[in-house]
Formats: structure tokens, C-alpha cells, sequence
């Protein structure tokens, strides 16, 4: 996950209207955008009656999101299908964009979820007024009473304000716990190897002969604390000796592995989790301003 803690890198400034800046986060959005766009025309071809194995995938994601959509929105708000799939899509890859090491996750940037949660609420605002018409909806601030009005029109601010924060709260704190793991490893790593560097070679000798012993008791005896504490103190002499020989000099060890075990963690289950967070409720608020017509006689 590719997430600074001061913002954005911003790569250049288009000189008009005041000055837009191009930044991590445009570049991640384009390329995730093209990405999608790419993988639908490509999917979208060759369609059989007898559907192929990628095929068969393609409609099962599809069928699973669409009756999410329908059992979350209903039957009549089956027309914000596309427009909830391509949210939550974008949302997915938006997130995985940043395993690559040098894109920006684009949750990671609350410029983005919050442009996500604007639309919603434009959506909402849209649907009330095409309902009620723009009287009825300013009617719908001060009901149940008047003094509710200010407490309304706090809910309505704070609705996408939340549902973007909580998304790029998440994705942007989980980068910053992988990048802050990452250089504290990478200094622990640096003085560890180079204390048992510092006496040459002797050192690393000794531990990597502990560890070849301890190896041997934990099978012979079958327990698994020598084996864990053989592996460890192996690992830690052979590295020491390269860092020892010079051929090893400067390279994180401690820190390979585990924030990488992190990322996929808050990359892969937390931004999935994330996704299908700000989905549901943007179909739950949709869903509240779209209910379904009422039938000729019904009050």
C-alpha cells in the first residue's frame, strides 16, 4: 500500500482556473477507471448461450452483485444496479491499486470517497424533489416539528461527511499503521545486524550453530518452542554474517514479510470490507428516497 502521511504527491500544476493539480490520486483514479473500462469490453465479448469457464465467473459476480442490489433496494430499484456495481468496483480497485507499490490507493485520498458520497446524496436530493417537489422537500426539514429543523439539516451534512470518512479513514489508517511498522522494523533490523556484525563473523558462527542444535533437539523431541527459537536464531546469524561479509549491507530484513502480511490485510479484507460498507448504505439511502409507487386505490 502506497500511502504518504502528508497527502498526495502531486506530480504538476495546470496553469487555469487558478491551478489543478495532478496528483497520486488522478493518476490512480485514471488508471483504475481504464482498467475497468478495459475489463468490461473485454469480458463483454464473445457471450455464449453454453457459457465458457470465464464466462461462467463473469456472470456469477455479476447475478451475486445485482441480487444484492435487489434485495437491498427492492425490485422497482433495479435501474441503480449499474450505478451501485460501478461503486463498488471502483471502490475494490480503487483499494488494491495501492498493493502495487507505486499507485496511490485512491481510498486512501478523502478527496475521493468524498466525491462518492456527494453523488450519493445528490442522488437522494434528486429523487425527493422529482417526488415531492422542491417545496415538499424543504417541507421534510422541519417535520416532525420545528425545532428539528437545524438538527435535520445537520443529519443531511453529516450523512455523506461520515460515509466518506469512514471509508477513507480506514484504508488511509491502515497505510499509515503499515508504513510507520515498516520503518520501525527497518531501524530494528539495522542495529540487530549490525551489533552482530560489529564482532565480525564469530558471532554469527555461534548462532547459527545454536540454531543448527536447537533444530535438532526440537525434532528429536518433537516440541516446537527449539525449533521456533532455532529458526529465528539461524536467521539471524546467516543474515548477520552476510551484513558481517559486507555482502548484505543496509537491506531490511525484520521488515520484509510482515507489512506485507498487513497490506493484504487492510488492502484486500479491510478495503473489500470498506467497499461493501459504503455500498449497502448507499443503496439503503437510495433505496429510502425511491420507494416503490403506490398502487391505483391505495392511500
Amino acid at each position: 500500500m502506497n500511502v504518504s502521511v502528508t497527502g498526495p504527491f502531486i506530480y504538476f500544476t495546470i496553469p487555469i482556473f487558478g491551478g489543478i493539480n495532478v496528483t497520486q490520486t488522478m493518476l490512480s483514479s485514471a488508471v483504475v477507471t481504464v482498467l475497468l473500462c478495459v475489463c468490461f469490453i473485454q469480458l463483454g465479448k464473445g457471450l455464449r448461450k453454453r457459457p465458457t469457464g470465464r464466462q461462467v465467473l463473469v456472470e456469477k459476480g455479476i447475478t451475486m452483485l445485482y441480487n444484492m442490489t435487489i434485495q437491498s433496494m427492492g425490485e422497482h430499484n433495479a435501474y441503480w444496479f449499474p450505478f451501485i456495481c460501478t461503486l463498488f468496483l471502483s471502490s475494490i480497485c480503487g483499494s488494491l491499486i495501492g498493493m502495487t507499490g507505486f499507485l496511490r490507493s485512491t481510498t486512501a485520498d478523502v478527496s475521493t470517497t468524498l466525491t462518492w458520497a456527494l453523488m450519493v446524496t445528490a442522488v437522494i436530493w434528486y429523487n425527493n424533489i422529482s417526488r415531492n417537489g422542491f417545496a415538499g422537500w424543504l417541507k421534510g426539514f422541519t417535520e416532525p416539528i420545528v425545532v428539528m429543523t437545524p438538527m435535520n439539516i445537520i443529519s443531511e451534512i453529516a450523512q455523506p461527511i461520515s460515509m466518506a470518512f469512514r471509508h477513507f479513514g480506514n484504508v488511509a489508517g491502515g497505510g499509515v499503521i503499515t508504513t510507520i511498522l515498516y520503518s520501525a522494523l527497518s531501524l530494528v533490523s539495522a542495529i540487530v545486524l549490525n551489533l552482530i556484525a560489529s564482532s565480525g563473523v564469530a558471532v554469527s558462527i555461534v548462532l547459527l550453530v545454536l540454531a543448527l542444535g536447537l533444530i535438532l533437539w526440537g525434532r528429536k523431541n518433537g516440541k516446537k518452542a527449539p525449533l521456533i527459537f532455532g529458526i529465528i536464531s539461524g536467521a539471524l546469524g546467516f543474515f548477520g554474517l552476510l551484513q558481517a561479509l559486507g555482502i548484505l549491507s543496509g537491506v531490511p530484513i525484520l521488515a520484509l514479510g510482515i507489512p506485507a502480511v498487513l497490506s493484504l490485510y487492510f488492502d484486500l479484507f479491510s478495503g473489500f470490507v470498506q467497499a461493501l460498507v459504503f455500498t449497502l448504505l448507499s443503496m439503503i439511502y437510495i433505496s429510502a428516497a425511491c420507494p416503490p409507487e403506490e398502487a391505483p386505490g391505495e392511500a
